[in-house]
């Protein structure tokens, strides 16, 4: 047996042996090298081929260019754009050699030096377009302007390798002045302006010929992302870009011998001239396009893409909805104002955004009184607070995180705070004591009547109760973008930023049980090369339908017996909630019934250059211009319209969480009376104003419209649902209105 062993292993190893040095004779060093150089000899072969194929093309035929079309959602026109180029040739003698270089110092420091590619940058443009990464990957100033010139903007591998060729041509026929002066006239600069004229009278409002080194540098550095660079509509990140990148054009331009150190040091950044709106653009067709076109950016259809035209792009907006938006509008605020005879009412700005809770489509929105008298969207501005609209969004954190009161109640509808104005938050490591409007103190009361009322006391409370971190990672969760958000117990009075737009999307989720709604306004985007999908609207559940159909159950509540009552009608269901923000600077009314999800705000914009936030105080003569007032106004009339005369659709909610509350073993004291808070500088915006028309919540005295306040003494009640009696969230737990 041990020889018969000894003899299988000895064949089994002879065998190894064979297939080991077979490996070996197929991939020898000598066959491995002869087969790298024959794959690089094919390359060769084939990009030989390929240039010996590829011709210089004639021009993309800029006149053969198409229009885009904007449509409504039922296919009718909205606008078109770019029936004309607005570009205007110049010959690069009459643009100042400095701002020539500019460009060559932004783009393509090599270009006077260079064969007119970037191999590396095209390698890599290549991988990342088979990768499905875009366009990304660096081009030279000749590869750019034979992309704008000859070829189309498709991210494709095919057009990439033309790309290359041409260029490399173009490059050995034509000198660089010829190339420099194709680029600057047919880059597409923003603000529907194709070259260098063009660019030069949108944002400065001068010829090429007279711009001076920095401007040119701006312009230059706009051309990598114009829709994101655009000064008067960046973000402050777009901002820090464009300003960055401006710097690093100049400080090449140092380092080329281009610009003395010096007058580089003396440079300022020169902030561009607000956008003048293009034809066809009027009313609220520009804030329509302008939203889509945002859109259309995060798509991938970006704006060098929409100039070479050719599109079709159809919006969710539903023009009889719309309509009915803009005529609710006119009918509850516009005809009340006088704009000419009257300071204030010179500054109120009104925006909105409705939405199809059910798809996340947005079927109407107000941007202004018109797009060619003031350019920025109210519908979508983030500049302004959404104030006490924010406060669902607290009780819907409060709910999801199971969070209890200082007493250890789990928190629901009739769970009772301490409403007393200036009553200093329990739990903080931040001192915060917010004052109710009119500094009205409520005593103990339920959820449901401290929503009802807005009483600020009572959720800056159950922030501290929840977390603030965990508030905001449900308000994040919901749709509100992280800007201005501290995590801080003020946030209860939504200090933070967010639009109509944001809102909307926040309360369509709640409206829609939960499910992520996020709002769209591009229904489809076709062109003949091409289909892009659209925004997907609904997502994943981002909180448990018990806890958005609680928030729902309370803001019904608002809206039948709160200070949302202006919006109340016979005629649907209901659920929503007032804001106004500290020194009523923003109003707003967010609501939505069973169908559709509208959020309306007001906004005091100093109409004096550089605009900023005023008082709204004083409209149409009417005192203070709070959430239940006009924006809920404006809410109801649009909602009774586009609902066709009204709905029986209810509201389908389950499990709504009722709380729990602890009653006190005995009265004691009064509060405790410890040392007023001083808030941080960050916070001291959010306090109120001690003028009872200047705080940020929502009572229903001011407004004709709503219900007189409850007396501070003993405030009446809501009927309770199952749950008891009691208070909790303040020192000691003893207030002595509950005796």
């Amino acid at each position: 047996m041990g020889r018969a062993d000894a003899r299988r292993a000895q064949q089994r190893g002879a065998r190894r042996a064979a297939k080991s040095g077979g490996i070996r004779r197929l991939f020898t060093w000598r066959k491995m090298l002869g087969t790298f150089f024959g794959f690089c000899l094919l390359i060769m072969g084939a990009f030989v081929a390929l240039y010996l194929y590829v011709d210089i093309p004639k021009a993309n035929a800029l006149a053969e260019r198409q229009s885009n079309v904007y449509q409504y959602s039922d296919g009718t026109v909205l606008t078109r754009t770019g029936d004309g180029v607005n570009r205007q040739i110049v010959d690069l003698a009459e643009v100042p050699k400095e701002v020539q270089h500019t460009f060559v110092a932004a783009e393509n420091k090599t270009f006077y030096k260079d064969q007119g590619v970037d191999l590396k940058g095209t390698a890599r443009g290549i991988l990342n377009t088979l990768s499905g990464k875009g366009k990304q990957g660096g081009s030279t100033i000749t590869q750019q302007y034979v992309k704008n010139y000859y070829l189309t903007q498709d991210p494709t591998v095919s057009r990439k390798l033309k790309e290359l060729v041409i260029s490399l041509k173009v490059d050995q026929k034509k000198d660089k002045n010829y190339i420099l002066a194709g680029y600057i006239n047919t880059a597409y600069y923003g603000r529907g302006a194709s070259g260098i004229q063009a660019a030069a009278q949108a944002y400065y409002g001068v010829d090429a010929k007279d711009l001076d080194v920095s401007q040119g540098a701006y312009l230059a550095a706009l051309l990598q992302a114009p829709s994101q660079y655009d000064w008067a509509v960046a973000t402050p990140t777009g901002r820090r870009l464009v300003k960055e990148r401006w710097a690093y054009t100049l400080d090449n331009m140092v380092e080329m011998h281009w610009l003395d150190k010096a007058q580089r040091d003396t440079l300022k950044f020169p902030v561009p001239d607000k956008p003048k709106p293009a034809r066809g653009m009027e009313g609220q067709t520009g804030y329509l396009v302008e939203a889509a076109n945002k859109e259309l950016d995060k798509q991938g259809i970006t704006g060098d893409m929409r100039q070479a035209g050719g599109w079709t792009f159809t919006l969710n907006i539903d023009k009889k909805r719309q309509k009915l938006l803009e005529a609710a509008v006119d009918r509850q605020l516009e005809s009340k104002l006088d704009r000419k005879g009257n300071k204030v009412d010179a500054t109120v700005q009104a925006g909105a955004t409705s939405v199809d809770p059910k798809t996340g489509a947005v079927v109407a929105l107000y941007g202004g009184v018109d797009y060619v008298k003031h350019y920025f969207s109210n519908a979508t501005r983030r500049d302004y607070q959404p104030a006490s609209t924010f406060k669902p969004l607290v009780l819907a954190s409060a709910l999801e995180n199971e969070a209890k009161t200082q007493d250890g109640d789990l928190i629901g509808v009739n769970t009772r705070y301490d409403g007393t104005s200036k009553r200093p938050v329990v739990g903080s490591d931040t001192p915060f004591a917010p004052e109710n409007e009119d500094n009205r103190s409520y005593g103990d009361v339920t959820v449901q009547t401290a929503m009802n009322k807005s009483i600020n006391s009572v959720f800056a409370q159950m922030v501290v109760d929840v977390g603030p971190p965990a508030v905001k990672k449900t308000a994040l969760a919901l749709g509100l973008p992280d800007q201005n958000f501290p995590e801080r117990p003020a946030i209860t009075l939504g200090t933070m930023n967010a639009s109509t737009w944001d809102m909307a999307g926040a309360y369509a989720t709640l409206d829609n049980h939960g499910r992520k709604v996020t709002p769209f306004i591009v229904k489809s985007a076709k062109h003949r090369d091409r289909t892009v999908d659209p925004v997907e609207g609904i997502g994943s559940q981002v909180i448990s339908r018990k806890s958005a159909d609680t928030v729902t159950s309370v803001l019904r509540g608002v809206v039948d017996s709160g200070s949302g009552q202006a919006a109340n009608t016979s005629a649907y269901e209901a659920a929503g909630k007032t804001g106004t923000s500290e020194n009523n600077k923003s109003a707003l009314f967010a609501g939505y019934t069973p169908e559709l999800t509208t959020v309306v705000a007001l906004f005091g914009e100093s109409p004096k250059e550089g605009g900023g936030q005023v008082s709204l105080t004083g409209t149409a003569n009417a005192g203070r211009a709070n959430g239940g007032g006009f924006p809920a106004q404006i809410w109801a009339d649009y909602t009774l319209g586009a609902l066709g005369g009204g709905s029986s659709t209810q509201f389908d909610l389950q499990d709504v969480e009722r709380g729990e509350v602890t009653v006190p073993a005995s009265p004691s004291t009064s509060p405790s009376t410890s040392e007023s808070p001083d808030p941080s500088p960050s916070e001291s915006s959010d306090l109120p104003s001690q003028s009872p028309i200047e705080t940020p919540s929502d009572s229903a005295s001011q407004s004709p419209i709503e219900p007189p306040s409850e007396s501070p003494v003993l405030p009446s009640e809501s009927p309770v649902l199952p749950g008891g009696g009691g208070n909790s969230g303040r020192p000691g737990n003893n207030n002595p209105l509950n005796q």
